[in-house]
């Protein structure tokens, strides 16, 4: 709610700041948040950075026919026998020999096949014969013959000439490092590295190291200790404006502050150390002097600004009124709980808007903010899609009963592990947005609507604490008692679901003929219609027949016109000569999905042993993805409920901002 206050400092009674919804303040932060320059750098620290440029192969790989196994390499057409012995060649050896018919040469893995040879017999398929002496391997008896091309990998087998290593937009892992080094990329052009700079405000606070404790109206600073954490989670820079470091004989950086100074510019050190630059200058009071010069001397070398404390309505509550007269606030209040008096802001330096996250001095409150709002800025900045960097939503099940507020939603700490199939949640306690211990086990956020309370088994919205946040499938959490009202109420669920705009296609002879009925259509549509998390509209429905010509002009047009989001078929998927649904959709892949193909496969081999022998196919073309299931209306409703869990958030990974709003929206219309 507005006011027409003034907003001088200590002044403000009431907020002038509308509450927004945290959606509207995602999608702002994110709209604020634009992909930094590129620049490049040595391969060994590209690591966790985000591929500025596509990387093509400039060679074949290998580039040499190569050898798949130790053994020889001989004229398949000589068949078995004993074999002169012309050479040996090992791996980084050049040949030096053309093997003829009638005699061999010794191969070792991954080295060159000599010129005339056609194939590679492996070792264990031959016997030494030995000259005079016993020891010296002469000839060689092949003891089973093989084909032509055995044990070959051919020129350009693993990376053709020009082939697509690497996407612009990926993320540089461990494995994708190796692929850049296999081809020969010594510099790596990537998005730069968000330098975050984490300022601690508040005349109450001390460092933890602070032998003096805390008394006299004193608190040790454990927002800022907390965010720098999680700013190494994310792979960025980080500036500590709260700490003065010295080095120690055991390369140890140590504070040695003494806090009485307020901000002290002359104590500024840098080192790098684990990978995270930092630079201090000590916890910043509640003055407005230090708080600005602060700002002005400390925003040009830094791409983002987080300071918790100060965005309140107290009197000494100054950052977002000085936040004001330096820039703009885009926002200052969000209808959430923990969190309300968050504030983003811009603040113009030499030409450029640095992006300033003023928390809220409640370290609960300082945490899930930065979940929430600064993980998907940072994304964002380091060269990820919108898509990409926008908080990742999945469901899970309730364990038990909670307490909801009545006047806002709020995001509450819980524990969420993979149990039977699906996400369950645990809340890990008292919810006090100043108790930090309700962080402690929690690796994700549960999204509870406004009401009285929440029924157990209730199926609520949930993000992961940090992208680390999934890895932890399950953790002994004590045993949890809330208090709850005496009478019970309906569970209530979370409304809010990903749009998605599908198409199914029922593959069959003879209903393509008239002959029977569909069945199978009207399942998928009513199975994806009231799949959880997912608000789908069913943009066209078609049969046609087994002819793998009209399977694949129906889909591409999906595909390519229409950009659907979703396609299901059903049938063409068996043993019969008739079922070519796989042929006719692989073909049309961009990329494969066999973890769905496994557990659509899974779900239908729990039900019948005949499962086997089903073809199911998943992949993607473009931002669509597409599934063939199997012809009867029992399997269909069998391989969509496994893959439900999955679905929202694969779907959610495919689209961007913009794919809700599809050009070809009214191509089928």
């Amino acid at each position: 709610m507005s006011c027409n206050c003034s907003d001088g400092v200590g002044s403000l009674r009431n907020s002038p700041y509308d509450m927004i919804p945290m959606q509207r303040a995602i999608d702002t932060v994110l709209g604020l948040a634009k992909p930094l320059l590129k620049t490049s750098v040595p391969l060994q620290e590209a690591l966790g950075s985000v591929l500025a440029e596509t990387v093509r192969s400039k060679e074949p790989l290998p580039p040499f026919r190569a050898s798949v196994m130790d053994g020889y390499a001989v004229v398949a057409s000589d068949g078995v026998g004993e074999f002169p012995i012309l050479s040996r060649v090992a791996a980084g050896d050049a040949p030096g020999v053309h093997v003829t018919p009638g005699r061999v040469a010794y191969v070792t893995t991954g080295c060159p096949v000599p010129d005339g040879a056609d194939a590679v017999v492996k070792i264990e398929d031959t016997e030494a014969v030995l000259g005079e002496d016993g020891k010296t391997e002469v000839a060689v008896k092949i003891l089973h013959a093989v084909q032509s091309g055995t044990s070959i990998r051919p020129i350009g087998h693993d990376i053709a000439q020009g082939e697509v290593i690497v996407e612009a937009g990926e993320v540089i892992t461990p494995a994708v490092l190796g692929l850049l080094a296999t081809v020969g990329i010594a510099s790596v052009p990537i998005y730069k590295i968000p330098v975050v700079g984490v300022l601690s405000t508040g005349s109450e606070l001390v460092d933890a190291t602070d032998a003096a404790g805390i008394r006299g109206g004193k608190i040790r600073d454990s927002n800022r200790p907390m965010l720098l954490a999680y700013m190494q989670q994310l792979h960025v820079k980080t500036v500590d404006l709260g700490t003065l470091l010295i080095w120690t004989r055991d390369g140890i950086a140590r504070s040695s502050h003494e806090r009485e100074c307020g901000v002290s510019f002359a104590c500024e050190h840098e080192l790098l150390s684990n990978a995270v630059w930092l630079a201090c200058v000590g916890i910043c009071s509640d003055s407005w002097d230090s708080l600005r010069d602060l700002l002005f001397s400390k925003l040009p070398s830094i791409d983002v600004l987080i300071t918790s404390g100060g965005v309140s309505m107290g009197e000494h509550d100054l950052v977002k009124p000085l936040l004001k007269e330096l820039g703009t606030v885009h926002f200052g209040r969000i209808h959430m709980k923990p969190g309300k008096p968050t504030t983003v802001a811009t603040v113009p330096i030499g030409g450029v808007d640095k992006l300033v996250f003023a928390l809220p001095g409640n370290p609960v409150s300082c945490l899930v903010t930065s979940c929430l709002l600064v993980q998907p800025a940072l994304k964002r900045l380091r060269g990820h899609t919108i898509a990409q960097s926008s908080p990742v939503v999945f469901q899970a099940r309730l364990l038990h009963p909670l307490p909801l507020d009545r006047d806002r939603p709020e995001y509450h700490r819980a524990v969420v592990r993979w149990e039977k199939n699906e996400w369950v949640a645990t809340s890990t306690g008292v919810q006090a947005s100043s108790r930090l211990l309700s962080c402690r086990h929690a690796n994700a956020l549960l999204h509870l609507p406004v009401g009285t309370h929440l029924a157990a088994e209730s199926v609520v919205e949930c993000i992961f604490l940090s992208d680390m946040g999934s890895a932890v499938s399950a953790i002994d959490v004590p045993k949890v008692q809330l208090p709850l009202p005496a009478a019970s109420a309906p569970a209530a669920r979370i409304v809010q679901s990903l749009p998605v705009r599908a198409c199914v296609l029922t593959v069959s002879d003879s209903v393509s003929r008239g002959d029977s009925t569909d069945r199978s259509g009207p399942v998928m549509q009513t199975t994806l219609t009231e799949m959880p998390g997912l608000a789908v509209e069913i943009v066209q429905a078609a049969v046609v027949a087994d002819e793998v010509d009209e399977i694949q002009n129906v889909v591409r047009t999906w595909c390519d016109v229409a950009h659907v989001d979703l396609i299901v078929t059903s049938g063409g998927t068996g043993f019969s000569p008739r079922d070519v649904t796989p042929e006719a959709v692989k073909v049309l892949l961009d990329r494969d999905a066999p973890g769905l193909v496994h557990k659509m496969l899974q779900a239908s081999l729990d039900v019948t042993p005949m499962a086997i022998l089903a073809r199911p196919v998943a992949g993607m073309r473009g931002h669509t993805l597409v599934l063939t299931l199997p012809g009867k209306p029992n399997a269909v409703v069998e391989t969509l409920t496994a893959l439900a869990p999955v679905l929202p958030h694969a779907l959610h990974l495919l689209q961007d901002v913009s794919h809700h709003h599809h050009k070809g929206k009214n191509a089928l219309q």
